[in-house]
This record gives C-alpha cells, structure tokens and sequence, in this order.
C-alpha cells in the first residue's frame, strides 16, 4: 500500500480495517470520534466488512466488545478519557474473562477542571485492570502496534485485551507521513482469529474464572492473569521480530535514542518524548552526555529491559504527564521501583510532572531539568518532585484570580446596595 497522509485516529481505524476487525462497538467521545467516523464511512461503503453498533454508553460499548470476543468475534473499538473511566468497572471484568480484543485510547485530561488536551492520567488509572498497555509516539506507531496488539492479545499464551494508546490532539489530529502495511502481508502476520480454548461452548465448558465463590478461586485466577500479562513480555518480543522481518520497521519494548553512552537520561511516555529527542539533540550538541528512554509498554512493565539500560547512569530524569494527587508521578514511581534493591548502586532518580492538560514542555524546560539533576547527583540526594511551570504563566493565573476576585466583591458591593432600605 502506498505512503499516506494520515492523523493518528486515521492510523487507528487503518488498524482495524488492516486488521480485518469483524465488530466495532461504539460510542462517541472527544478527540477519538474521527477514529469511528472512519470506520464507519468504509463500512458504510462496504470497503470494510464489519458490524458497527452505536452503544448507549463506554459500559455497554466495552461490555459488548468482551463479550464478542469471548465469542470467537475479532473487536475492535475506541475511548477516551472520561469514557474510559465511565468503562472502568468493565475493564477489570473483560480481562477477567481473558477476552482479547483491542481498544484504542486517545488520552485526555480528566475532569475536573475539564480540558480537551492530552495528559495521561486517564490511561494510567487503568493500569492495573488487566489490560496490556502500548503508548505511542508518532502516527505510524499506531497503525502498526494495532496490528502488533492483536497478534499479543489473541496468542494462546496470552489471551488478554490490549489498549494502544495515542495522545489526544498532538497526534489524534497531526497528520504524518505513514507506511501502511500490506494487505497480504497483513494476513501472513495476523491470521484469522483462532478463539481456541477461549471462545464460549455449551458442549465443551472450559475454566474462564467468570464466577467463583471465595478467596482461593479467586486468588488463582486472579494470579493467572498476571502470570498471562508477564508472558505476554515474551510473545511481544517475537511479535516485534516477526513484523520487522515482514515490514522492516522494528518497535521495541522501550525505545532507546542516544542513551548507550549517556550519563543522564530522560524517561518519558507518549508523543512529548518527540520534544525530548530535540532536546537530547541541542544538549548533545552543547557537549552533554544526554539520552531519552521511552518505554512503549507499560503493561507488561519492561522492568529487566529499563534495568540494563539505565543501571550505570550517574541520573534518571522521569517526566511524568500525569499527577497521582498526594504522590506525584506514577511512571516515576515504577522506575523507582525497578531499579531498587540492585547490588549496583542506581543512579539518581529526580521526577518531573509536566505536559498536564496539555501544557507544552518548553526547549530551556529539559535544561533546567538535567541542571537540577546534576545537582541532585553532586549532593547524592533526591529532591522532592518538581511541576514544571514558569513565572509568567504564574503571574497570568494571579491576574485571573485577581480579576475574579475584583468581579465577586463588586457583585458583592451591588448585592449590598440593592438591599439597603
């Protein structure tokens, strides 16, 4: 196929269509609509051969796409931020199911206050649900980990439901340069979807963990799940061979630009790690030995790969999109994790929480980034986390705060006047 012009919800719905996705429940949100749209118009056109059905809501939408592939049906559907915390309580029971399908994120900040801009707290609330997670940085990663997602999901060894997610308007809506796949290679890639041991037959009942009564049941399958999630690690490993030696683009568990013979790197998800890669490149060029991580799984957690990269850095520094209230960056938090407890002493962790609701991370904001990690490596101690923000955009908030409280004492002052006898 052709080299196409396409947005980053385009590149989805060319996922699903290459994908060859039987069902597309559906229900509209903002900034992912464009992605079912699309679908919609080829379905429409009968260029695709699938069955859309608008739902009344995320619940019913995800519900539906769980109970379709448990029954033998390749699904695909999309959300975004509200609605996938409106979905939340069917994530965790669709991958208990273990059925495999795939759903597109495009993250939005979540209410409130309410924002149209990416940030990445909707995606990171689901982490712990069961549902393998892919992040993406450019347009031509989407329509390629779609494919590589149904490839995870549906492996026999895996059987769980994967999300890819993109960041809302910086790529749902920026049009890039993007390679689709072929047609015929696709099909070499990803077979028809084989249900095996995980569709629902009434002759031949097998253990799916739906229901169970007490604790021992449910610790067991519960622990499967995890186990499933770990050796999806694996299969995504030999997924990630076979599409480089069929399309020759290789997408990793992690993405590494630079970082080899750096003594600092910045850690960061999403399509801001394109902002980091131009400024690794101006503070190489100034004479710094700066790299970039970006992992593109988050669930499984690339835990051994982020050790051997990182182990033997003077500094990490994590720049969360995202704010867990009252501890600060999640991402920061796992990479901490990982590299504690090393007989190799780990190198300085310093997290940065920048990029909410869409704030842009400005070129001079990665400088003052790597000048308060050396700083944190010269005192061999870690600060506190940092919310990257400047004086100016402080000033214009008191202005704003100034103006409202200006307009409440004068309503105030004319509240008074009109009462007096």
């Amino acid at each position: 196929m052709p080299r196409k012009l396409l947005t980053g919800n385009g590149a989805a719905a060319w996922g699903a269509r290459l994908a060859e996705a039987d069902y597309v429940p559906a229900f509209p949100i903002t900034p992912q609509t464009e992605i079912i749209e699309t679908l919609a118009k080829w379905i429409g056109k009968k260029e695709m051969a699938a069955r859309m059905v608008n739902m009344d809501s995320e619940h019913s939408m995800i519900t539906a796409a769980g109970s379709a592939a448990a029954t033998g049906v390749r699904v695909f559907t999309a959300t975004s931020s509200q609605g996938l915390l409106y979905g939340l309580e069917m994530l965790y029971t669709v991958a208990g199911w273990r059925a495999p399908f795939v759903l597109v994120n495009v993250s939005r900040g979540l209410a409130a206050p309410i924002t149209m801009e990416p940030d990445h707290n909707d995606i990171l609330a689901a982490r712990d649900c069961g549902f393998l997670q892919i992040h993406c940085a450019t347009c031509q990663e989407v329509v390629d980990s779609v494919l590589m997602a149904y490839r995870m999901a549906e492996h026999t060894d895996v059987r769980l439901p994967v999300i890819v997610n993109l960041d809302g308007f910086y790529l749902s809506f920026t049009r890039e340069p993007v390679d689709l796949p072929d047609a015929d290679k696709v099909r070499e890639f990803l077979p028809a979807f084989d249900p095996h041991e995980t569709k629902f037959r009434a002759g031949e009942p097998v253990s799916q963990a739906v229901a169970v009564l007490g604790g021992g049941p449910y610790s067991y399958f519960r622990y499967e799940t995890h186990l499933a999630a770990l050796k999806s690690l694996d299969v995504y490993k030999e997924v990630e061979d076979d599409f480089a030696d069929l399309f020759g683009r290789r997408h990793g568990v992690l993405e590494s630009y630079r970082a080899e013979d750096a003594e600092i790197v910045f850690v960061m998800m999403g399509s801001f790690a394109t902002k980091a890669k131009e400024a690794v490149d101006r503070l190489r060029d100034s004479g710094e030995a700066i790299g970039l991580v970006r992992p593109r799984l988050l669930r499984p957690f690339p835990a051994e790969d982020l050790r051997q990269i990182l182990c033997g850095k003077k500094g990490v520094a994590v720049i969360d999109q995202n704010l867990s209230v009252g501890m600060g960056g999640i991402l920061y938090s796992e990479i901490s994790a990982a590299l504690y407890g090393r007989k190799d002493a780990p190198p300085i962790i310093t997290s940065f929480i920048g990029g909410l609701g869409g704030r842009d991370i400005k070129p001079e904001e990665f400088y003052e980034m790597i000048t308060t990690t050396k700083l944190a490596i010269f005192n061999k101690m870690t600060p506190p986390p940092r919310l990257l923000y400047t004086a100016q955009e402080l000033r214009e908030i008191r202005k704003l705060q100034g103006i409202a409280h200006v307009e409440k004492e004068d309503k105030a002052n004319v509240k008074a006047e009109e009462t007096k006898p």
